[in-house]
């Protein structure tokens, strides 16, 4: 029996690894060992301590590669996953005598997007 072929409108694949938003809740949720009190405190502290570097990096001061080292930190701890690639970058740009200006605007967008992600989780709860 000849093989007949047919032609299947092309699909595209789901990703790879699923895109959740800018905050991984449920990374954030082992982190906080299901302690959903615990998480919006987290949230919160992140929310003030992002804004407040965000605000401090803007000024180019001589520790600016320490303070994307620190939100790199906070941000992986609670799965904000694209502010940490963003500060890694901008560590790395600012360890290698780059400017801040293009990597301190991707920081603030990842970050920005962060915040509207955690506030609509904190009017949830």
């Amino acid at each position: 029996m000849p093989l007949r072929l047919e032609r299947i409108d092309w699909m595209p694949s789901p990703p790879l690894a699923p895109d959740d938003g800018p905050i991984d809740f449920d990374h954030l949720k082992r982190m906080t060992l299901g302690d959903a009190g615990l998480e919006q405190e987290v949230l919160a502290m992140f929310s003030a301590q992002s804004a407040k570097l965000i605000a401090t990096l803007a000024t180019a001061p001589a520790d600016a590669g320490a303070l994307a080292h620190t939100l790199k930190g906070s941000a992986r701890a609670i799965g904000a996953f694209g502010v940490a690639d963003a500060a890694a970058r901008l560590e790395a740009a600012l360890a290698g005598g780059a400017g801040l200006s293009a990597r301190l605007s991707e920081l603030g967008e990842a970050v920005a997007l962060a915040l509207t992600a955690i506030e609509a989780n904190l009017r949830r709860a």
